[in-house]
């Protein structure tokens, strides 16, 4: 094969609309069976990823500048470059390096969440079915190149530009390219004008429109910046970072305690000035504290907790799309669910069949194509039932779903209904792929939510029979016949009924019901106009005749239950929303547990009800069957209107009106189209229920993480900056140095308050009501820990420090006042920075003792608090660093007195837990 250059590229070939398929082909050096996978790579490293040119990222030097472009840091620089120049080198040093390693380790935070968004970015990437080596795959829609072949359905994203080579009954939304409101119906014929516009190329699809109806194959012709989408990307691309509810309200929380600790800071300073201190110490030590007392990891906790609880739910099996979902999924307290494929198994296995007036029982299990049909018991002689040989046919020939066999056994491609009719047929010496090739497809109206049917044509020994396939009230009504003993007789109102008491039967069974029917077309004059649609077709789903039902089962998951008590327990009520009949959907409702003495509602009563009426009864209804996505929505509405923080699922294009409109939208990883996925928040990568349960968790378990940071870090300098108060109002020495401020602020702040942020879901995390979404970060029963602890952290470091400096039994007689100072000013220091270790698992749980939490379960918690004692303890123990830190070495007796006041932090907390466990809540 040449080499492909689109470049050196004819004007006329240029204009691929102008083309025909055959020298679209021809030009870009493919064919039906697309590229081979060399040649894809080939062509991939020859014009690279079929994506919009991304925002530029700041290089990780200029992260590093920034990490020291605060104003109080560059103030603290200028303090202590003062201080050496007054004397005091030692400490400027100290001051200069601890401020550095601060800001290194700032911006190793800052750089590893970047990366970790943009690993969680990838993992969104859209995808395409492409035809490569002759074979359907799936691969991400960037990794698209001139000359593949993609396969088109009802809601996918178009992912390139590409040429039609195959519509069937094709339209297109183009607004977010053209303009244009409605859909542009597609075919495949080459356009001979060459001066077309846009909107008027209509065997052409663009990037970043989608599949509205039908379906179809189309050849890439231009991908990322060449695209159209990708000519106008300055208007359309979204490159603004966004930062979430949460990190907006906590930057205003950021800003006020750093006003609030400049002031606190300033008048500290000036109330040490006036005790006797040097102006250059205070200013000194006043720009430590403020330093000190303000958040300045807050950003990177955040970004990190919420990055890393993103990925935790990758792992469970849930992709979040925007990261405002995380916030919001802690307060949800309605989950509105499919209930195929999210709360089943979605692994059709058809059971009963009604035909030519008789019940068959199918045996078998899963999609292995092996059973029998059975009447009463007895195995029926199948070859001798005409009505049911064409019931298996045309509801295979109205279907495109394969049956496959690997190495794992066998499974579908495709649509699982349509996988249990054609499993249904094999079953019954139907060859299924012999029989669409014989009767070719030649017109098809595809399933839609609102239609509830899918309706195919097909030349059948020269005649167009026409086939259809949905709910069993549905094809009823386009039904004048039936089938009978081989032949169509008048569907009477008393067969009419026996029908519809046997679907009744099957769905008491928990039987998911079809009704399949055909019917010849009358000869006409007209030829097939190549798929196009026609007067040929028009009314062709009309007096029809009733091939008869087909019973299938969808078993529940059997984790599903599990979850649903998990809901219950956590103040979340389910709901199921379904297509399926109201007796169906309430069999499997109660078999879950979601149904508990509240209504099931079809459709049909929904549309009756006034919007008052509605809301009434919208609080007591757990089962909404025989449902359309126009009515998801208005549930969804009503459910909002009442207060309730509501997630919805949904997978058709036509769900994306209540995925948008509900709090969370999640869409089906799976079965989704392209078009839910979009308008989603979150996506089920396994579209199971139980995921949304998981997601959840991890939602609650990411909130609490970023308030235990908060409580850790604020109760913990407000218990230094309360002791430091005291201090100098009782006109004692100053406790800390300004290293010392800086050296606890960079290990607290840096090590452990980070490790906080990863802690895993605390133990019965799920037991308790959802979070009220108006609720802010610190509760009430937050502010009481951080007030009572930062309160006890202060008092009995002041007490170490009072007594280090009075009690002379600690000292030999004549023991310098210096030196006295120096021990009291180190057991302070010490003792502090043990009260803030110990505080740190206080804080692993705001609600339940930190004795009932698992020990390992937060590793980066112990070795952090490793790091931050071996770091304390070098500073006292190597006598290289006392006049760097102002310290000097301790007695025995003198460590036992700072590890037990530093404990009782610990104490202090657990009496706190008990005595409020029920109140400030």
């Amino acid at each position: 094969m040449s080499e492909y250059k689109p470049g050196a590229l004819t004007k006329e070939l240029s204009q691929w609309y102008h083309s025909q398929v055959k020298d679209v082909f021809l030009e870009l050096q493919t064919g039906e069976s697309g590229l081979s996978s060399p040649e894809a790579t080939q062509r991939l490293e020859q014009y690279g990823l079929n994506a919009l040119d991304a925002e530029k990222k700041d290089p990780a030097w200029l992260l590093l500048i920034r990490q020291f472009t605060s104003l109080l840091i560059i103030i603290l620089f200028a303090a202590a470059v003062i201080a050496a120049f007054m004397g005091d080198v030692v400490e400027a040093i100290a001051i200069i390096v601890i401020v550095v390693l601060a800001g290194v380790t700032g911006f190793i935070q800052e750089y590893q969440a970047g990366k970790a968004i943009e690993s969680l970015k990838k993992m969104a990437a859209p995808q395409a079915h492409v035809i490569r080596d002759g074979v359907e795959k799936v691969v991400n829609s960037e990794d698209l190149v001139p000359g593949d072949l993609v396969v088109l359905k009802t809601g996918d994203k178009i992912p390139a530009d590409a040429r039609l080579v195959e519509a069937q009954n094709l339209r297109v939304e183009e607004a977010s390219l053209t303009g244009e409101s409605l859909a542009v119906e597609k075919h495949t014929h080459e356009i001979l004008d060459l001066d077309v516009s846009l909107g008027d190329r209509k065997n052409m699809v663009y990037m970043g429109t989608s599949i509205s109806y039908g379906r179809g194959k189309a050849i890439v012709t231009d991908t990322g910046m060449k695209t159209e989408f990708g000519k106008i990307a300055s208007l359309l691309q979204n490159t603004e970072n966004r930062k979430t509810p949460l990190q907006q309200n906590l930057d205003e929380l950021g800003k006020k305690i750093g006003i609030f600790s400049i002031i606190l800071a300033a008048a500290m300073s000036v109330l040490g000035v006036f005790q006797g201190h040097t102006l250059v110490e205070m200013f000194v030590w006043g720009v430590a504290v403020a330093v000190a007392v303000i958040p300045e990891a807050l950003p990177a906790v955040v970004t990190i907790s919420l990055a890393l609880g993103v990925r935790r739910m990758v792992k469970r099996k849930s992709l979040i799309r925007k990261l405002p979902a995380v916030e919001t999924l802690g307060a949800i307290n309605i989950i509105c669910s499919d209930k195929t494929g999210t709360l089943t198994q979605d692994e059709m296995t058809i059971r009963k069949i009604y035909s030519g007036g008789e019940v068959f029982d199918v045996t078998g299990v899963g999609y292995n194509p092996v059973g029998e049909f059975q009447i009463n018991g007895i195995q029926a002689d199948i070859g001798g039932k005409a009505d049911l040989l064409s019931l298996l046919t045309f509801g295979s020939l109205c279907s495109d779903t394969k049956i496959v066999k690997d190495e794992d056994g066998w499974d579908v491609l495709g649509d699982p209904t349509e996988g249990g009719i054609v499993v249904a047929a094999e079953k019954a010496g139907i060859k299924v792929e012999e029989i669409r090739k014989k009767h070719e497809r030649i017109h098809e109206i595809p399933f839609s939510s609102e239609t509830k049917r899918m309706t195919t044509v097909h030349l059948v020994n020269g005649k167009r029979m026409v086939s259809s396939k949905g709910a069993v009230e549905v094809i009823l009504d386009s039904c004048s016949f039936y089938a009978d003993g081989g032949k169509s007789s008048p569907l009477t109102p008393e067969i009419r009924a026996k029908i519809l008491d046997i679907a009744f039967g099957f769905g008491e069974n928990a039987l998911r019901v079809l009704g399949i029917s055909y019917k010849e077309m009358p000869n006409v004059t007209d030829d097939y106009s190549g798929g196009e649609s026609s007067e040929t077709f028009k009314d062709i789903e009309k007096n029809m005749t009733f091939a008869g039902l087909v019973g299938m089962i969808d078993p529940p998951r059997m984790e599903v239950k599990d979850s649903i008590k998990t809901c219950f327990s956590a103040g979340i009520k389910p709901i199921m929303i379904t297509g399926d009949h109201k007796i169906t959907a309430v069999a499997v409702a109660k078999e879950l547990g979601i149904l508990r003495g509240g209504r099931a509602i079809s459709g049909n009563e929904l549309e009756k009800m006034s919007d008052k009426e509605f809301e009434l009864t919208v609080d007591n209804t757990e089962v909404y069957a025989r449902i359309s996505p126009a009515h998801k929505l208005k549930i969804v509405e009503s459910l909002m209107k009442r207060g309730n923080i509501v997630a919805m699922t949904g997978d058709g294009v036509n769900d994306a009106p209540s995925l948008k409109k509900a709090d969370i939208g999640v869409a089906m990883g799976i079965t989704g189209t392209d078009v839910s996925k979009e308008a989603a928040d979150m996506i089920l990568t396994d579209d199971n229920f139980a995921s949304i349960v998981n997601a959840v968790e991890e939602g609650r378990s990411i909130f609490e993480n970023i308030r235990k940071y908060l409580v850790y870090l604020l109760s913990g300098n407000m218990g230094t900056v309360f002791a430091m108060i005291i201090t100098l109002l009782a006109t004692l020495p100053l406790p800390l140095h300004a290293v010392q401020i800086l050296f606890i602020n960079f290990i607290m702040d840096g090590l452990i308050a980070i490790a906080l942020g990863v802690e895993p879901p605390e133990p019965g995390i799920m037991t308790k009501r959802p979070r009220k979404v108006n609720e802010g970060i610190l509760s009430r029963k937050a502010l009481w820990f951080i007030g009572a602890v930062g309160l006890w952290i202060s008092l009995v470091t002041t007490a170490v420090f009072v007594w280090g400096l009075y009690d002379m039994s600690l000292y030999p007689e004549g023991t310098k006042t210096k030196t006295i100072e120096t021990t009291a000013v180190t057991m302070f220091f010490m003792t502090l920075i043990f009260a803030r270790l110990f505080n740190g698992y206080n804080t692993r749980s705001l609600y339940q003792s930190s004795f009932k939490m698992k020990v390992f379960s937060n590793k980066s918690l112990f070795v952090a608090s490793g790091i931050a004692l071996m770091m304390s303890l070098s500073s006292i123990g190597f006598e290289i660093f006392h006049p760097i830190f102002k310290v000097t070495y301790l007695t025995g007796f003198e460590w036992l007195i700072i590890i037990g006041a530093g404990a009782s932090t610990l104490v202090f907390g657990e009496i706190w837990k008990l005595l409020t466990k029920n109140k400030f809540n």
